[in-house]
């Protein structure tokens, strides 16, 4: 069994020490950095204008996991994909149904993982079809635009089901899962059949980040 990957989000983080987040994120294991881009449409809240991820992009030594929580994808997917991130994952039911093939092509033609991400209320069996055509599978755990709440529980059936589907078609699709990630839910996440972990405020809130990141591995 692989090690589950870490994803620290830098949502909850003072932009005006994003550079510091960015350095203390480089000395630690972490695989990913996470971001969330928000539009104040799609969720209430509003995030991450693309010139902060280009400054991201410019001192992180880690991968960039960029979650898309817009509206309008087809006409702004462009100029996250010129950032040329590891990964770019865009909502579900943000996406206009007969265009989502379009939305995955246009990722993946530039040689960038394409996700897809779905909210707590979405079904797995709402997506099964797509999971053929994509790299990776976002189950929010929690309601996504903001950060620091409670996991919901019922995220980890929606895991498993998307594992044993991924496992029954022989598919591969890494799982990540967003929301209440803590040392107590992840655990609970990975042996759900969870890849990658995506945790904001409990990482970024310790004083020994790699202490925590490894908290989350269950190490």
């Amino acid at each position: 069994m692989n090690m589950v990957k870490i994803s620290p989000s830098i949502l909850s983080t003072d932009f005006n020490k994003i550079e510091e987040t960015i350095n203390s994120l480089n000395n630690t294991s972490c695989e990913y950095i996470h971001i969330d881009v928000m539009d104040g449409k799609f969720v209430p809240n509003k995030t991450f204008p693309i010139d902060l991820i280009k400054k991201v992009k410019k001192i992180s030594k880690k991968k960039l996991d960029v979650h898309l929580m817009i509206e309008s994808l087809e006409e702004k997917i462009k100029e996250y994909i010129e950032i040329k991130p590891e990964i770019i994952t865009f909502h579900y039911e943000a996406a206009i149904k007969n265009n989502i093939y379009n939305l995955i092509k246009m990722i993946k033609k530039e040689k960038i993982k394409c996700g897809i991400s779905i909210k707590p209320k979405t079904s797995v069996s709402e997506i099964k079809h797509l999971l053929k055509e994509i790299d990776l599978l976002l189950i929010m755990s929690v309601e996504p635009g903001k950060g620091g709440q409670e996991f919901i529980k019922f995220s980890l059936e929606k895991i498993k089901e998307a594992k044993k589907e991924i496992i029954k078609n022989n598919l591969d699709v890494l799982i990540e899962v967003d929301g209440g990630i803590n040392n107590i839910t992840a655990p609970l996440a990975i042996e759900s059949g969870a890849d990658i972990l995506v945790s904001g405020n409990y990482l970024l809130k310790q004083n020994n980040l790699e202490g925590a990141i490894n908290s989350l591995r269950n190490k």
